[in-house]
This record gives structure tokens, C-alpha cells and sequence, in this order.
């Protein structure tokens, strides 16, 4: 699986907002790597912040 698409996986999971560490800590990957996905997944308008440091995934 591509890490971003565990990324993804790992919001849809927690059906919830969460902060970058918790996304590392549940997907397994490391913390930098996941803020660079996230960053990424922003910019494809895949997630969204409803609150500072947290995440979520667009329904």
C-alpha cells in the first residue's frame, strides 16, 4: 500500500480529527513523513483542518 493512501486509510479509520503524531503513531510511519503527506493531501483538497493541528478527512 502506498503511504499515502495509509494515510488516508488511517483517517477514515478514526473517524476523526486527528494531529500528526497521532496519524504516525496509528499508520506506523514516521512523523515527518506524515507531515509531508498530509501536506500534500491539503493541497489535493483530500483533507481538511476543522481545528489547528488537527485533520480530517473530506467527506
Amino acid at each position: 500500500m502506498e503511504k499515502k493512501e495509509l494515510v488516508l486509510k488511517t483517517f477514515k479509520e478514526a473517524g476523526k480529527p486527528l494531529k500528526t503524531g497521532e496519524v504516525a503513531e496509528m499508520s506506523g510511519l514516521d512523523k515527518n513523513e506524515v507531515s509531508k503527506i498530509i501536506k500534500e493531501l491539503k493541497s489535493e483538497e483530500k483533507i481538511y483542518s476543522p481545528k489547528r493541528c488537527y485533520y480530517e478527512i473530506k467527506r
